[in-house]
């Protein structure tokens, strides 16, 4: 376990807990599945809403119709570029604990945010492993058909999203360690 990972999950345990493993998501600009819808949307909205601006502009149309399309295009910038960067940041500000009692997530953009969650009531735990090791926990049920714009960097998606240990490394070994921990706590999924 990394120093600095570490001391961020200890001082989330309560006296009597015991710290099992710690992490982070990968860290840096990263691509995911929903980025296959997001590209050709964001490139089709910039496309239109810059373009219009320029049309605007170079027709030399009243102030209004110039400051109309503004907003539009900032849109467009943001779901291009900028929602990469806002992700790579919200990542880099979130971290991973399992502990004989529970898994923990704490991120947070402007303030820090500990979700903490209970192994004995976990009950849906899915394992989402890609060929290189890596992979996410999924630490709960589906929470409707609005999942896949979670991770996207869209302001306020993630709350569609069940908690999740994503984008992290050797996921099979936290999922196996995960398993054990609910088994010994008595978990109800076990």
């Amino acid at each position: 376990m990394n120093y600095e990972l570490e001391q961020v999950a200890r001082s989330q345990l309560a006296r009597n807990e015991k710290l099992l493993w710690s992490g982070h998501p990968r860290r840096g600009l990263r691509l995911r599945g929903s980025d296959a819808v997001f590209i050709p949307f964001s490139l089709m909205w910039g496309g239109f809403a810059f373009f219009w601006e320029a049309s605007v502009l170079r027709q030399g149309a009243p102030g209004f119709m110039a400051l109309w399309g503004i907003p539009f295009v900032l849109v467009g910038i943001y779901i291009i570029l900028g929602r990469f960067f806002v992700d790579a940041w919200m990542r880099s500000r979130t971290h991973y604990a399992l502990t004989d009692q529970r898994a923990i997530i704490i991120s947070g953009l402007v303030s820090q945010q500990v979700k903490s969650l209970p192994l004995r009531s976990m009950s849906d735990i899915t394992l989402k492993e890609r060929a290189d090791g890596s992979g996410s926990i999924v630490l709960g049920p589906s929470t409707g058909p609005y999942g896949w714009f979670a991770g996207s960097g869209w302001p306020g998606a993630g709350r569609y999203q069940p908690p999740t240990f994503e984008m992290i490394e050797n996921v099979r070994n936290v999922h196996t360690m995960l398993r054990d921990a609910q088994a010994s706590a008595g978990a109800v999924g076990t």
